[in-house]
């Protein structure tokens, strides 16, 4: 082999190639190390940068073999200042490397593209050694602690390592070995993990600083910490065990219609390792199938979803950039994970008060925090047009989905006609159920459960009673509901409001005087959700259900999971036909003595 000189820069060395290509007798002679290198990484060493390190040690590797007389080593070039260091990634020490290897004559070994470009442009003569693929490279070390049932590993110089095995809410830890892992046993790992990602397309380093470092290598999204930022080497590693369909979640058709057409300011949320983006992929994977187009904005980019949907990093990208990008490629939904900074939540709603369809992934012990997270950094009004449905993930499934809507009325618990204010209302999805009330009270935003009151036989004949009163002197179909000791909601058709209240409110206090209660007059839309009396008549050919209430339609449930939703025609009353399916499932459940329910939804 021929003997020539190479001059090295800085992206070849921290690659480590330097060693291999000699190894493989690709390359022979001398090796030129510009000062301009060596000052670079004793500039990333200093700062506590793993690349720094890595260099530093493949220089030691290349002093090991010049020993050995295998190649010729020199150090050569100008030292260059604080101020060109600074300005490395402008290219300024890179300019100082070629100037090296143009005065030597030598062969420039570089793994930047732009480098090889400029050095050609200039007349040096270059080799280019680019990243080779995942598969070239091979395996990491800190696979081997990995089964198919690993979860993630967990290390920590003199501490056992773990691994957590299992699936989200049914996993375990699991010590990995007997004996301690020491400092220089997690470096060796961190260094392989390093190396191998400079050198994989499709890897990537995604933060780097000072004592941490987050890389995504394949399906591994690895965190290693190191002093000062944590008392000692920390290396921890996380891997999706499952690719799930949202098939595999067995949603009701209600939700899965709500996620397919209306939704379009979506939370998933639940505690770490909770499922949440296993979801969030299975979510991204459904809106794909039904023909649109998808991304994400991910921190690192970790989510396992097909090539048709392009990750965006939000670490190497600024606000403004992802802004900007998600305006002009138009997509019709984007899978934000892990948001957690205030200037998330705000790009977050930027986003979709652009008409963007959004599912944000956020930390949270119960559905209702996902929400509060945007109490201050969204005006309360704004909150129901940029979230509109919470889904909380606990132990792999849906748990729990909230709907969130704003309205005016009175907050729940409060007397006096004149504290009627702007209410967002959070429900439960699936039933209505009215779960908190979020609103402004003095100068803060207060988020408020409201907790369904038991009724008593005492209330039960109370209802009845203010009902049948009502009713006569109304004239028209009406259904009272108590909603503490004293304070009563009256819920009267649509467009009715006024003729209850009067001119000034003198017939609702003329009907408070008779009734010795507290009013509030609700409108139609607001019965959505309450659970109905009703009277059934079984007849020849039907089963017939009426209501007393002023509903539209109704959600028909047995033992409470949901069958249909029926509409009432105007003599509030439903038909069913013995022979129909339904109709066939009804009779069975009253023979049987199940629980028959019906829930207003309109």
């Amino acid at each position: 082999m021929k003997k020539e000189t190479y001059a090295v820069d800085t992206s070849i060395v921290i690659e480590k190639k330097v060693t291999e290509l000699i190894r493989e007798k690709k390359i022979s002679g001398k090796i030129i190390i510009p000062n301009a290198v060596l000052a670079e990484l004793e500039h990333q060493a200093n700062g506590n940068q793993s690349e720094g390190f890595i260099g530093l040690d493949e220089i030691k590797e290349l002093r090991a073999l010049a020993e050995k007389k295998e190649i010729e080593l020199e150090y050569v070039g100008k030292k260059p200042t604080e101020t060109y260091i600074k300005g490395a990634r402008g290219g300024a020490v890179d300019d100082l490397i070629r100037d090296t290897a143009a005065e030597r004559n030598a062969i420039l070994l570089t793994g930047d593209r732009v480098q090889a470009l400029v050095a050609e442009a200039t007349g040096i003569q270059t080799m280019l050694i680019l990243p080779v693929s995942v598969k070239e490279v091979g395996a990491l070390n800190i696979e081997k602690f990995f089964d198919e049932n690993t979860m993630s590993i967990h290390l920590k110089e003199n501490v056992i390592p773990l691994a957590k095995k299992g699936k989200p809410g049914a996993w375990s830890f699991t010590n990995l070995q007997d004996s301690v892992l020491f400092a220089h046993e997690i470096r060796n790992f961190s260094s392989d993990i390093i190396e191998k990602t400079k050198l994989s397309e499709g890897a990537f380093v995604e933060i780097s600083g000072p004592g941490l470092t987050v890389v995504q290598f394949k399906n591994y999204r690895i965190v290693i910490a190191k002093p000062p930022f944590s008392d000692g080497w920390e290396l921890t590693a996380v891997r999706p065990i499952a690719s799930l369909e949202i098939d595999n979640y067995k949603l009701s058709q209600k939700l899965l219609q709500r996620l397919k057409i209306t939704a379009a300011g979506i939370l998933i949320a639940g505690a770490p390792g909770s499922g949440k983006t296993t979801f969030a992929a299975a979510l991204a994977k459904y809106y794909l199938k039904q023909g649109k187009i998808v991304k994400t904005i991910e921190s690192p980019r970790d989510l396992q979803v097909p090539d048709a949907i392009t990750q965006y990093s939000k670490n190497l990208g600024t606000r403004d950039d992802i802004h900007n990008v998600m305006l002009l490629t138009r997509p019709d939904y984007t899978i934000f994970d892990e948001m957690r900074t205030t200037e998330d939540f705000k790009l977050y709603a930027d986003l979709r008060l652009a008409g963007i369809g959004l599912a944000g992934v956020v930390h949270a012990t119960g559905p209702i925090d996902a929400a509060q997270r945007f109490v201050g950094r969204v005006e309360l009004g704004m909150i129901p047009q940029v979230v509109d449905t919470i889904v909380f993930i606990k132990d792999g499934q849906v748990n729990e989905v909230l709907d969130l809507i704003m309205k005016v009325k009175m907050p729940t618990g409060m007397m006096e006609a004149d504290l009627a204010r702007p209410v967002v209302e959070v429900r439960d999805f699936e039933t209505g159920e009215l779960q908190f009330e979020m609103y402004v009270y003095g100068e803060q935003t207060v988020v408020i459960p409201v907790k369904k009151r038991v009724k008593t036989k005492s209330d039960i004949a109370s209802e009845a009673n203010i009902a049948e009163n009502l009713r006569k002197k109304l004239g028209f179909p009406i259904k009272v509901e108590q909603l503490d000791e004293g304070h009563y909601a009256l819920y009267v058709p649509q467009g009715n409001e006024a003729k209850v209240i009067g001119r000034k409110g003198e017939r609702i206090s003329k009907l408070e005087q008779d009734t010795g209660v507290h009013i509030d007059v609700r409108t139609l839309e607001e019965v959505a959700g309450l659970k109905l009396d009703f009277k059934a008549k079984e007849e020849k050919k039907f089963i017939s259900f009426y209501f007393a209430e002023p509903v539209k339609s109704v959600s028909l449930q047995i033992e409470g999971k949901e069958l249909a939703t029926l509409p009432v025609d105007r003599a509030g009353q439903i038909k069913l036909h013995k022979k129909s399916k339904l109709g066939r499932q009804v009779a069975d459940a009253l023979r049987e003595g199940l629980q028959l329910s019906f829930v207003a939804t309109g």
